[in-house]
């Protein structure tokens, strides 16, 4: 039987996650099964130690994440948050991302730091107000339709964060 992402680090499936807690626990799994510990065990103590290893990387990578973190926990329940039969969004929030996409490309033509900058915040504002709408939805009323949704609003908050750090990574 696999495990979940969750249960590889002994936590409750949830979205309001201790990473204090995650953290460490995903430290000692991987200072546990090192390959550099295994470098005389037998092939499939060595297999195994890389296996979990890997899965621990790829568990830590997603619950670190908000965004990733509900997608996952989504996924838990049956649900895809992002897929090609399920793309709706609210009118409102599909006018606020174009507003945010042309201020990042207005941003990247001028170069102009100061704006990526404060784009950034307020996208960080707004991922903040989701993530506590998600653990509502979520992990008190388990109302997944709303979930699901706020969900989507992460996810694309989270990948115009990362364009506009690539955008001022790109400046400096």
């Amino acid at each position: 039987m696999s495990l979940n992402h969750f249960d590889i680090f002994g936590l409750g499936a949830c979205f309001n996650l201790d990473l204090q807690a995650l953290e460490s626990r995903y430290r000692k799994i991987q200072s546990e099964y090192h390959p550099d510990r295994f470098v005389t065990a037998a092939a499939t103590e060595k297999l195994q130690s890389m296996q979990i290893a890997t899965q621990a990387n790829e568990a830590y990578l997603t619950l670190k994440k908000p965004a990733t973190r509900a997608q996952y926990l989504l996924e838990l329940q049956g649900i895809q948050a992002v897929s090609e039969t399920n793309t709706a969004m609210p009118i409102d929030f599909l006018m606020q991302q174009m507003e945010w996409r042309e201020q990042l490309e207005d941003a990247k033509l001028e170069k102009n730091m100061d704006a990526l900058e404060a784009l950034i915040r307020t996208l960080k504002t707004e991922s903040n107000q989701l993530e506590a709408d998600f653990t509502e939805q979520y992990d008190l009323k388990k109302d997944y339709t709303s979930a699901t949704d706020t969900a989507r609003k992460l996810i694309f908050i989270d990948k115009l964060s990362s364009d506009a750090r690539s955008a001022i990574e790109a400046l400096d």
